[in-house]
């Protein structure tokens, strides 16, 4: 009779169940590439903001001129709303700078592969300790809603103010115009009471928070325009004129295939239609034709990379009467053909289970790609980009796509058994027990914890030994889960002081030939 002491075997066996779960929390290249990728976009669109933001400032100071003792205090609340603003979009990098440096800072601009990219991108344990639960997440939830509550307030203290026309409806409209809030939405997608922080940032990877920070900052823009655009109105539509351009390009895709065609809608930001008159737009040197301020860009594509034009839009400032140019330069990125496949839970192939994998290929439809495996045992089933791999030989499988002009391509895939059960009493797999409790239960079970997909392990038998106090040991060969007779009598017979070994425990699981010894546990009787 053995009983399981040592140490270093625990550690393993802990260790395993660590690495597990890291295993089911990775999270892919092409999710992380995302990430950044939309932080870059939401980043682009405010500096635009930032830009309009700008000229509008400069336009409410020009047309306050009229009447400096009259709208003056209109110019100031403009002037608080933008250093507002800044000094939210300041508070929000020195955050996202906090966790950067809390997570190794960044990757040298000429790393090979990931230059300026946070060194801690796939850190959870930083976002969750500092924002899910730690005083950052408050502070941010109530900066927030403060910066929010000094937005309105810039404009309430113009109440009463000669010359505006400030009232319950237009700042009830206004409030409705203002982005920069929390809503309770979050609540109904919870099934336990959690704090806006905990929902937001609980276990979230570092590159996931890059874009949520980022769109704090573009609400804060997008609400500061809203109140710069109201205050503007309060000078009035008709002494309002403009007399700054900023060139804009909409294309509906940025990244293309190589062979299609690039296709952008380009126009004149912050505009009026006094401006489309005599407007004349050039792409490269070549105009175009121009309706209602709006001309379309359309131009062949071979080579792939970053591409780039300029445009050039001419037109009378109705503010000067002058006929100026504004220029700008635009980028898009042409890209090949190309394939990927994920196995949807694990990059791992379990044997006994069905394994979800996902097929996609940028640039070609699903119905055209054929997909094949071989190695491990492998068959798939499945159409339109998402199959089911199954399995029964351990080592190394492989899946091979090709068709819709790709070249064919090949991915490596391991082959394993599911995990060790965990043999257990009810939740104890080992340890005191109270007497009642320990009589109580009908035999072993196998429990596959953190494992994500749908498999159930049966226990195939065990040797059951009881030592009652300062007596001699009983044992007992038990054949399947359930105890046998002379188990249950053995189990009966348990008083405080008493002890029950549970040895040579086996479990089969799905995919299994024979069965595999797994735990072993010990419990004393209180």
């Amino acid at each position: 009779m053995s009983i399981p002491k040592e140490p270093r075997q625990l550690m393993i066996n802990l260790m395993y169940l660590v690495l597990t779960a890291m295993l089911a929390l990775n999270v892919s290249a092409e999710i992380i590439n995302a990430f950044f990728m939309i932080d870059r976009g939401i980043e682009g669109s405010n500096n635009v903001i930032d830009e309009s933001n700008e000229f509008t400032l400069t336009a409410l100071e020009k047309n306050a001129e009229q009447d400096l003792s009259k709208y003056r205090p209109l110019v100031d609340a403009a002037k608080e709303v933008r250093t507002l603003s800044r000094e939210f979009n300041v508070y929000i990098d020195s955050l996202r700078e906090q966790l950067v440096a809390a997570t190794g800072g960044y990757y040298p601009e000429d790393h090979e592969k990931y230059a300026g990219r946070p060194k801690g991108y796939k850190n959870k344990d930083v976002t969750t300790r500092l924002l899910g639960e730690g005083a950052e997440g408050v502070e941010l939830h109530d900066n927030i809603m403060t910066a929010r509550d000094q937005l309105l307030a810039a404009i309430n203290r113009l109440d009463g103010t000669p010359g505006t026309s400030i009232n319950e409806a237009s700042l009830a409209e206004l409030e409705k115009s203002i982005t920069l809030n929390i809503s309770d939405d979050w609540e109904t997608k919870v099934k336990k009471p959690v704090s806006w922080q905990h929902f937001t940032f609980n276990h979230m990877p570092l590159a996931s928070v890059f874009p949520i920070f980022r769109k704090f900052q573009n609400d804060m823009k997008s609400s500061e325009a809203a109140v710069l655009n109201y205050l503007v109105n309060q000078v009035g539509a008709t002494t309002f004129k403009v007399d700054n351009f900023i060139p804009i390009s909409s294309a509906p895709k940025s990244y293309i295939i190589a062979g299609e065609s690039y296709e952008a809608d380009i126009t004149i930001g912050a505009s009026s239609k006094s401006v489309y008159d005599n407007m004349i737009i050039k792409v490269d040197g070549k105009p175009l034709k121009v309706e209602d301020g709006i001309a379309k860009f359309s131009t062949g594509t071979s080579g792939t990379g970053v591409k780039s034009y300029s445009v050039d839009i001419t037109l009378t400032n109705p503010t000067t009467g002058e006929v100026e140019t504004y220029s700008k330069k635009f980028e898009y990125e042409v890209g090949r053909r190309s394939v990927t496949v994920s196995a949807d839970k694990m990059n791992v192939f379990y044997i006994g289970v069905e394994n979800p994998v996902s097929v996609v290929a940028a640039g070609v439809s699903s119905n055209d790609l054929r997909v094949s495996g071989n190695g491990g045992g492998l068959q798939l089933k499945g159409s339109g980009g998402k199959y089911t791999a199954t399995v029964s030989t351990p080592g190394e499988a492989k899946i091979t796509v090709s068709g819709g002009g790709l070249k064919t391509s090949t991915f490596d895939f391991r082959v394993k058994r599911i995990p060790d059960p965990q043999a257990r009493l009810s939740r104890s797999a080992g340890g005191e027990m109270g007497n009642g409790e320990f009589k109580a239960q009908s035999g072993v079970g196998a429990f596959l914890d953190n494992f994500d997909f749908d498999a159930k392990c049966e226990i195939q038998g065990y040797n059951l030994v009881y030592v009652p106090k300062r007596q001699d040991p009983v044992e007992s060969v038990n054949p399947g889960a359930r105890y046998n007779d002379k188990s249950q009598r053995l189990v009966g017979q348990a008083k405080p002081g008493d002890i029950y070994y549970f040895e040579n425990v086996k479990a089969r699981c799905p995919g299994d030939k024979a069965g595999r010894p797994i735990n072993s546990m010990v419990f004393k009787i209180k």
